[in-house]
């Protein structure tokens, strides 16, 4: 597959939300009704004639894909055809392929290949774990999600399970304390620069640089926030901290950049939201993950980022 049409493939899951089974159904009956009809397609004629449901989509015409795949493993057992918003999902997938279309010549077998590494994702995917003890500091909690990411981060080449763990349990702890909504999410893919953001979040006049890897293209980032008015906080790894630290000191920057190791930055919150008592910390726990594993289901196409507390 070319890398023009991976990334327009990814920027459509992206954009869209189109992750998870039901989806990723639509999306291959679909693909497999332009193999037949060709393109572009008439989205209207891609539903039944009671008019509820998306023409095909059931456990049949996916499981015929997949078996192409040698597939076996069923991968919903209606199909896809009872999840909600499936008729919404086939007229943005029909648009994006008609995109395509008015584009060039439209490679089916690229971008079912595409779907069908998303099947396997979407099977290979395992929460991080963790468990909450009353015997363990709350930064020790923080600390075995981020291990665990390294850990993976390890076997898997080029993907940066730590840095984006680290920016979405971050802006799950944004939203736990000022409420949903009032930063934005971003993949941890997007860059800053070409967006022009100002850093991963911006609350207030704040800007949050969340990082596992605190360089010299950060400091200058910040300093550009310096230079907008803002006062910059980056928040990053225990390795990270003296190294951010040091050179923002280079810079004579020192005294103006605010840095947190984030074991601390997320368990002070965790404490205060808790009101200093067990109940609440655990309650507390159990908001932020939920809030970020709703932050990964929103941001990211990877569900192996969510977590898995154990009660």
């Amino acid at each position: 597959m070319s890398k023009t049409l991976d990334k327009q493939l990814a920027e459509f899951v992206a954009a869209k939300s189109f992750r998870g089974k039901g989806p990723i159904c639509v999306a291959l009956v679909v693909t497999q009704h332009a193999r037949c009809m060709g393109i572009p397609l008439d989205p209207e004629k891609l539903i039944t004639d009671g008019g509820g449901q998306v023409l095909c989509l059931g456990k049949g015409a996916v499981q015929s894909v997949l078996a192409r795949h040698d597939i076996e493993r069923v991968l919903a057992s209606e199909g896809g055809r009872t999840s909600r918003g499936s008729l919404n999902n086939m007229r943005a997938y029909v648009a994006f392929l008609n995109d395509l279309h008015a584009q060039g010549p439209v490679d089916l077998d690229a971008i079912e290949n595409f779907w069908i590494a998303r099947v396997h994702e979407f099977w290979a995917a395992k929460p991080f774990k963790i468990r909450l003890d009353a015997s363990r500091s709350l930064r020790t909690v923080v600390g075995d999600i981020i291990l665990q990411a390294e850990e993976r981060q390890k076997t898997t080449l080029g993907v940066y399970y730590a840095g984006a763990v680290m920016q979405h349990l971050v802006g799950a702890k944004l939203d736990c304390v000022l409420g949903a909504g009032k930063v934005e999410h971003n993949s941890f893919s997007t860059a800053d620069a070409p967006s022009h953001r100002v850093g991963d979040f911006l609350v207030g006049d704040v800007a949050i640089h969340v990082t596992t890897s605190p360089g010299e293209a950060l400091i200058h980032k910040c300093r550009d926030n310096l230079d907008e008015g803002l006062r910059p906080l980056i928040v990053t790894g225990k390795r990270g901290l003296a190294v951010a630290e040091g050179l923002a000191s280079n810079t004579s920057l020192g005294d103006r950049i605010d840095v947190f190791e984030i074991e601390q930055f997320m368990a002070a919150n965790i404490y205060e939201l808790g009101s200093f008592a067990s109940d609440g910390r655990r309650t507390a726990v159990y908001s932020l993950v939920e809030r970020y594993n709703q932050v990964v289901e929103e941001a990211e196409t990877d569900p192996s980022l969510k977590i898995e507390l154990k009660r």
